[in-house]
C-alpha cells in the first residue's frame, strides 16, 4: 500500500490554523503574564507608610530601646523598597523578554504566510520545477529528484528547448527542427518541429504521470499515489 500523503491545500489550512493559534497564544500569554505581575505587585510605600503610623500614634516612646526599634523599622521600611525597586527591574526584564518572544514568533508568522504562499503556488502550478538537469550522454533528465530516461531525440528537443528558455527565446517548430538537424529553418517543415514536441510530451509526460500519479506496487498492481480525501467524482 502507498504511504500517506498530505496535500498542499491541507498544509496550507495547518500553516493558516497555526498562525492564528500563535498569534492568540502569545496575546493570551501576555496579557495573563501582565494582569497577573501587576495584580499582585505591592505597594512600594506601604511598609513605610506603616512605620510612620506607628511614630505618629506611639509620641510617647522617648526609652531608648524604642527610639532604637522604631529607627530599625524605619530602615526596614527603606529596604523593603529597595527591594521593590529590584522587583521592578526584574519585571522589566522579562517584559523585555517576553517582547523578544513575541518578535520572534512574528517572525515565524511571517516564514508560514511566506511558505502557504508557495505552497499555493505548488498547487496551483501542480509541478514546480527546482532543478533541471540534462544528460546526453546516458539520455537522461533529472527534474527535482526524479530522473526520468528519454530517446535520444526527446533529449535533444529538450536541451534545445532548456538553451532557449535560458535565452528567454521562444522557438517555432520549424525552428527547433533546423537546431536539431542543422538545416536552414527555412528548409525545414513547422509540423517536423510540432512532431518532436509532441513526441517529448508524451514519452516525458507518461514517465511523470507514473512517477507522481499512479503507482506500481509489485506483485499487487496499480494504485493512485494520492490521498483518497482529495478524489471528488463527479
Amino acid at each position: 500500500m502507498p504511504g500517506p500523503s498530505i496535500a498542499a491545500s491541507d498544509l496550507i489550512r495547518l500553516g493558516s490554523r497555526t498562525v492564528v493559534w500563535g498569534i492568540s497564544a502569545i496575546v493570551g500569554v501576555l496579557a495573563l503574564t501582565a494582569v497577573l505581575l501587576f495584580l499582585n505587585l505591592p505597594d512600594a510605600g506601604a511598609f513605610n507608610d506603616r512605620v510612620e503610623r506607628v511614630f505618629v500614634e506611639n509620641a510617647d516612646l522617648t526609652s531608648q530601646a524604642e527610639i532604637k526599634l522604631l529607627e530599625i523599622l524605619a530602615q526596614s521600611g527603606t529596604a523593603f523598597s529597595e527591594t521593590l525597586v529590584s522587583y521592578r527591574i526584574v519585571i522589566f526584564v522579562l517584559l523585555v523578554f517576553a517582547t523578544g518572544l513575541l518578535v520572534t514568533s512574528l517572525v515565524v508568522i511571517v516564514l508560514l504566510v511566506t511558505l502557504n504562499r508557495r505552497l499555493a503556488m505548488v498547487e496551483k502550478q501542480g509541478l514546480q520545477v527546482s532543478a533541471l538537469v540534462i544528460d546526453r550522454a546516458t539520455n537522461a533528465v533529472a527534474i527535482n529528484d526524479m530522473e526520468f530516461k528519454l530517446t535520444p531525440a526527446a533529449v535533444e528537443t529538450l536541451a534545445v528547448l532548456a538553451e532557449a528558455r535560458i535565452d528567454d527565446e521562444v522557438l517555432t517548430g520549424a525552428a527547433i527542427e533546423a537546431m536539431i538537424s542543422g538545416r536552414s529553418a527555412a528548409d525545414c517543415d513547422e509540423a517536423a518541429g510540432a512532431t518532436r514536441i509532441k513526441r517529448l510530451r508524451d514519452t516525458l509526460g507518461n514517465q511523470l504521470i507514473s512517477e507522481v500519479l499512479i503507482k506500481n506496487i509489485a506483485r499487487q498492481g496499480y494504485t493512485l499515489a494520492i490521498d483518497s480525501k482529495v478524489i471528488s467524482l463527479r
